[in-house]
C-alpha cells in the first residue's frame, strides 16, 4: 500500500500555516490551560486534513491483474509470417494465468484489433486484411496499444516485427513510454525466405539531346541466383528485352540508347522473374529531358483530311499526325509535345478520360492546344461541358436561341443491374449535359429502364433544368433489360407533340428480354417525324438491333468501347437536333488584335464560306470575327498554355478563298508559333529526402517565393503540401502511388521549369534484413527482453498492479469533524465534551436541594 497524491503544489500551504501556528504558540504557550492546548492540537489536527484532502490523495491498492498485449506487424515486409505469428501465439497462450487480461493487435501503416483486451479464453480468428500494407507505421502502433491499456495495470507488449519503419519515429515514442508501467518485449520477425529480385536503382541522364547515346543503369538486388528478363521501356513502347542470370546480392546493368524523341521523355524497367517472392519491387520509372527543335500534334479522325501538316514549316517544328482513337492516355506521351492540334475531331473518340489529360498538359504544363473546325469539332463534336471546352476560349452554346426550332428530347436509358458503376455515372452524367444544352421550354422526357419502363421526367416543356438534373443523376440500377415497351412509351410521348424536332436517344449495354415488331414501331414514329439514335455499350450489347433500329431511325449508331466517351456522344447527338449551329453563309470576317495576326491581313481579307457557330469566353481575345459577331479565330491563356479556337476548317470547304490565299501557309505557322510554350525555363532542382519528402531549390537564387504543382500520369492533380524553409527553397510533400509525377515549379517572376519525378515503391518490398538496433532500443529502454520462446511472454513481471482508492473525502470529513470539536469546546468548555463519558463512568448521587439552596445563599452575600 502506498499513499500519494495528485496536486501536491497545495502542499506548499503548510509552509505559510506552519509559521502562523509555530507564532502562536510561543506567544500564548504560558496563559494556555490544559483546554487551551487540545483545541490548538486539534486545530492543527484538522488543518492538515483539510490541506492533505484538497491534494486529492489515494491509496494505491495491490491487485493481481496484469495486461499482455501481442502487437504484430503485418506489413509488406513480413508477407506470409501470419501462420508463423499465429503459431507462436497460440504456443503462448498455453502459458497464460486467470489474472491475465490479453490482446492481439496487428498494425501496418494504420492499426487494427483482432482480439480485444479479455480475461476470457483467447481464439486467434484469420486476420482482418490490412488497408494498406506498404508502409510501417511503428510509433503510431505503439501510441495506440499504450492508449488502449489500463495505466495502472502492469503491462508487456509482445511486439513481432522486423523493426523496418516507413513513417514515423519509434525512439520518438519510446521517449514517452519508457520509465512508465509498460514493458516491451520484442519477438524478431523476417520475411519468409523466397526468391525475389528487387531493382533498387534506375537512372538516366537528366538532360540530353536528340540522338545522343543516353546511358541507362539498372540495379537489382537479388535472394538468390536466378535467370529472369529484363525489359526497358521508352514512352510505353518496348525498346528491349533481354534474359539476365541474377546473382545474389547486387546486380548492375547498363544500356545505351540513342532517343528519337524530345521533350521529357519517360523510361520504365521491369524485371521478370517466375518464382518472384514480391511483384511490387519489379519496375522503376525515370525521365529524361530531351531538347530539340520544337514538336507538334495534329490529331485528325476517319480520314479526314487536314493540310497543316503540308503548309507548316517542316524544317522548325517536327510534326507527327495520328488517328484520334490512338490517343494516348498518360500525360509524358503528351509532354513530349510542345503544341497539339484537333483538326474536325468527334469528342465522343478522344473520351472524358483523355481529354482531362490534354488539360492538365496546357494547364499546367505549357502546352498549346488548337481546335479546328468541321462537321465533327466544337458544338457538332460533343465538347460541351467537357475538359476540351473549359481551356478553349469559347463556349459551346450560342446565341439567338429564339431563333432555333422547336424540339422535343426524350432519353432512354439503361439502368439495369449491368449497367452498375462507372457505366451508369458516365450515362447520367451525359443526359445531364444534355439536358443543360436544351432551352427552357424545350420539350423533355427521360425514361430509364430495366425489366421495365420508369418515366423518371413526363415528357412535358422543360421549366426547371436544375431539379431535371437532380432527377437525373439520382437515378439506381434495377433488375433486368426489356428495351421494345420502354422505346415504345417514348414514341407514345412523342408522336401527338407538334413540334419541329422530334427525337429519340437509346442507351443500353445488354439484349432486350424480348422481341418485338421494331419496324413497325419505328414506320408509325416516321410519319411524326420522330428519328432515333443508339448508343451500344460494351461486348454484351445488341449491336445488331440497336444499328438497325438507328438506321430505320433516320439517326446515328454508336459503338461505345470506352464508357468516358459517352456523355460526348450524348452533347452531340443533343446539338444535332437542338442547335443551328453551321453559318454556311459566304462572309468577309473582320479582323483584331495582336500584330502578329493583323499583320497578315494588311493586304486585304479572303472571303470565307462557313464556320460553327460559338460563344467567346469573357476574357478571350477575338482575333477573327464574322459578320453575326461569332467568332471565327479566338485565342487566350489557360494556366501556362495558350489554346486557340478556329472555327472555320483546314480544307478550304469551310475556310474558302482563306485557303487560297497567299498568307494562308504563314497563317498556320503564325498559329503554331503563339501555341508554343513562351515561358522562360530556370533549372530549378528537386532533391529527394530521407523521409521521401522533396526539396526544391532555385540555385540561381533571384526566387523569393515557389508554387509547386504536381500531377500523375492519368492528369489527376495530386495533393501536395509545400512548406518554405528559405527564400528560393522548399520541402515538398506528395501524395501519391508508386510511378511517375510531373512537377511544375514558378516563382513570381513568372519562371517555369517542368520535370519528371519518378516515386519509387516503398522501402518495405526492398530486399533487407531486420533492423535488430531499433528492436534492441525498444526492449532496452522499456525493460522488455528480445524473446526466442513463446511462454517468456507471460513471465513474471517486475511491475506492479495496482488499484487507485481515493481517501479525499474521507480527510475532508475528518477535518469538518475536527473543526466541530474545536468549536465544541471553545463554545462549551472541555466538561461539556467529556460529560456523556463521565455519566458512563459514575453513578449518579442524589442531590441535596437544601444544601445548593444555601450555598447559593451563601455565596450571594459574600458577593454583597
Amino acid at each position: 500500500m502506498d499513499l500519494r497524491v495528485d496536486q501536491p503544489l497545495w502542499l506548499l500551504l503548510l509552509i505559510p500555516i506552519g509559521f502562523y501556528f509555530l507564532w502562536t504558540w510561543r506567544k500564548d504557550k504560558k496563559i494556555f490551560k490544559r483546554e487551551g492546548k487540545v483545541v490548538f492540537s486539534i486545530r492543527i489536527l484538522a488543518i492538515l486534513c483539510l490541506i492533505l484532502g484538497i491534494t486529492n490523495p489515494y491509496l494505491l491498492l495491490p491487485i493481481k491483474e496484469e495486461q499482455v498485449l501481442f502487437l504484430i506487424d503485418r506489413s509488406a515486409s513480413l508477407q506470409g509470417t501470419d501462420k508463423q505469428i499465429t503459431e507462436w501465439v497460440d504456443e503462448s497462450l498455453k502459458s497464460k494465468k486467470m489474472s491475465h487480461l490479453v490482446g492481439v493487435y496487428t498494425f501496418a501503416e494504420n492499426f487494427q484489433t483482432e482480439v480485444a483486451l479479455t480475461t476470457g479464453e483467447v481464439n486467434l480468428p484469420v486476420f482482418t486484411p490490412m488497408s494498406d500494407p506498404s508502409n510501417t507505421d511503428l510509433a503510431k502502433a505503439l501510441q495506440l496499444s499504450t492508449g488502449i491499456i489500463e495505466p495502472n495495470k502492469a503491462t508487456r507488449i509482445v511486439l513481432f516485427t522486423d523493426g523496418i519503419e516507413t513513417i514515423g519515429s519509434v525512439s520518438d515514442e519510446i521517449v514517452k513510454i519508457a520509465g512508465g508501467n509498460v514493458t516491451i518485449d520484442v519477438v524478431q520477425m523476417a520475411r519468409l525466405s523466397s526468391e525475389d529480385v528487387a531493382i533498387t536503382s534506375f537512372e538516366t541522364p537528366p538532360v540530353a539531346f536528340e540522338g545522343e547515346q543516353q546511358q541507362l543503369n539498372v540495379t537489382l538486388d537479388a535472394t538468390s541466383e536466378a535467370v529472369a528478363e529484363l525489359l526497358l521501356y521508352q514512352n510505353d513502347q518496348l525498346l528491349t528485352r533481354e534474359q539476365i542470370n541474377v546473382e545474389p546480392g547486387t546486380n548492375t546493368y547498363t544500356f545505351r540508347n540513342a532517343s528519337k524523341g524530345e521533350g521529357l521523355l519517360k523510361y520504365e524497367v521491369q524485371v521478370v522473374l517466375a518464382e518472384d517472392g514480391l511483384i511490387e519491387n519489379n519496375k522503376l520509372t525515370s525521365v529524361t529531358n530531351v531538347e530539340s527543335s520544337p514538336r507538334l500534334l495534329i490529331v485528325t479522325h476517319d480520314g479526314n483530311s487536314s493540310n497543316i501538316a503540308t503548309v507548316i514549316d517542316q524544317q522548325a517544328i517536327k510534326t507527327d499526325v495520328i488517328d484520334a482513337g490512338v490517343l494516348p492516355f498518360d500525360l509524358s506521351n503528351y509532354l513530349s509535345y510542345d503544341a497539339i492540334i484537333f483538326d474536325n475531331v468527334p469528342g465522343h473518340v478522344v473520351g472524358e478520360q483523355k481529354m482531362m489529360v490534354i488539360e492538365q498538359a496546357v494547364k499546367n504544363f505549357g502546352v498549346g492546344f488548337m481546335m479546328v473546325g468541321g462537321k465533327n469539332s466544337f458544338g457538332l463534336g460533343g465538347y460541351f461541358k467537357s475538359p476540351i471546352e473549359r481551356l478553349l476560349p469559347v463556349e459551346m452554346e450560342i446565341k439567338g436561341k429564339q431563333q432555333l426550332p422547336s424540339l422535343g428530347l426524350i432519353i432512354v436509358m439503361d439502368r439495369s443491374g449491368s449497367m452498375s458503376g462507372t457505366k451508369l455515372e458516365y450515362a447520367k452524367e451525359a443526359a445531364a449535359r444534355s439536358v443543360e444544352m436544351l432551352r427552357e421550354g424545350d420539350t423533355l422526357g427521360f425514361i430509364a429502364f430495366d425489366d421495365r419502363p420508369w418515366e423518371i421526367i413526363e415528357t412535358a416543356p422543360l421549366n426547371d433544368q436544375e431539379t431535371a438534373v437532380e432527377s437525373i443523376l439520382s437515378v439506381g440500377t434495377g433488375g433486368g433489360t426489356e428495351i421494345y415497351t420502354s422505346l415504345a412509351l417514348a414514341y407514345e410521348n412523342l408522336s401527338p407533340l407538334k413540334l419541329q424536332r422530334k427525337h429519340i436517344i437509346l442507351l443500353t449495354d445488354g439484349q432486350s428480354a424480348t422481341n418485338n415488331d421494331y419496324q413497325t414501331l419505328i414506320e408509325g414514329g416516321k410519319e411524326g417525324l420522330i428519328t432515333v439514335s443508339t448508343v451500344a455499350v460494351g461486348q454484351d450489347a445488341d449491336r445488331s438491333l440497336l444499328e438497325s433500329l438507328a438506321e430505320m431511325g433516320g439517326g446515328t449508331f454508336y459503338d461505345v468501347q470506352d464508357e468516358s466517351t459517352i456523355p460526348a456522344i450524348m452533347s452531340t447527338e443533343t446539338a444535332i437536333i437542338s442547335r443551328t449551329y453551321i453559318e454556311d453563309n459566304p462572309f468577309y470576317p473582320t479582323i483584331f488584335g495582336d500584330a502578329a495576326w493583323t499583320n497578315l491581313f494588311a493586304e486585304g481579307v479572303p472571303q470565307m464560306n462557313a464556320y460553327i457557330a460559338t460563344t467567346p469566353k469573357q476574357t478571350a481575345s477575338v482575333v477573327v470575327e464574322s459578320e453575326k459577331e461569332d467568332p471565327v479565330l479566338a485565342e487566350w491563356m489557360y494556366g501556362l498554355g495558350r489554346t486557340i479556337a478556329f472555327t472555320s476548317d483546314s480544307t478550304g470547304e469551310w475556310s474558302g478563298d482563306l485557303a487560297r490565299w497567299a498568307n494562308w501557309g504563314d497563317f498556320w505557322n503564325t498559329a503554331v508559333s503563339r501555341l508554343l510554350p513562351a515561358y522562360s525555363e530556370v533549372p530549378f532542382s528537386i532533391q529527394k529526402s530521407s523521409d521521401e519528402s522533396f526539396t526544391v531549390t532555385d540555385p540561381s537564387g533571384k526566387s523569393s517565393f515557389l508554387d509547386v504543382a504536381v500531377v500523375n500520369e492519368k492528369g489527376e492533380e495530386v495533393s501536395v503540401t509545400s512548406e518554405a524553409i528559405a527564400p528560393g527553397k522548399a520541402r515538398v510533400t506528395i501524395d501519391s502511388e508508386p510511378g511517375l509525377v510531373f512537377f511544375r515549379i514558378s516563382n513570381e517572376q513568372d519562371a517555369v521549369y517542368q520535370a519528371g519525378i519518378s516515386v519509387p515503391y516503398s522501402e518495405e518490398y526492398k530486399i533487407q534484413k531486420p533492423n535488430t538496433a531499433i528492436l534492441e532500443m525498444i526492449t532496452s529502454r522499456t525493460n522488455g527482453k528480445m524473446l526466442t520462446e513463446p511462454s517468456e511472454a507471460f513471465r513474471e513481471m517486475e511491475l506492479s498492479s495496482s488499484e487507485k482508492q481515493s481517501i479525499q473525502q474521507s480527510l475532508l470529513l475528518l477535518a469538518i469533524f475536527l473543526f466541530f470539536i474545536d468549536i465544541t469546546i471553545r463554545r462549551f468548555g472541555f466538561h461539556l465534551l467529556l460529560s456523556p463519558f463521565k455519566r458512563f463512568g459514575k453513578k449518579a448521587e442524589p442531590v441535596n436541594t437544601t444544601t445548593t439552596y444555601v450555598g447559593k445563599l451563601v455565596r450571594e452575600k459574600k458577593k454583597r
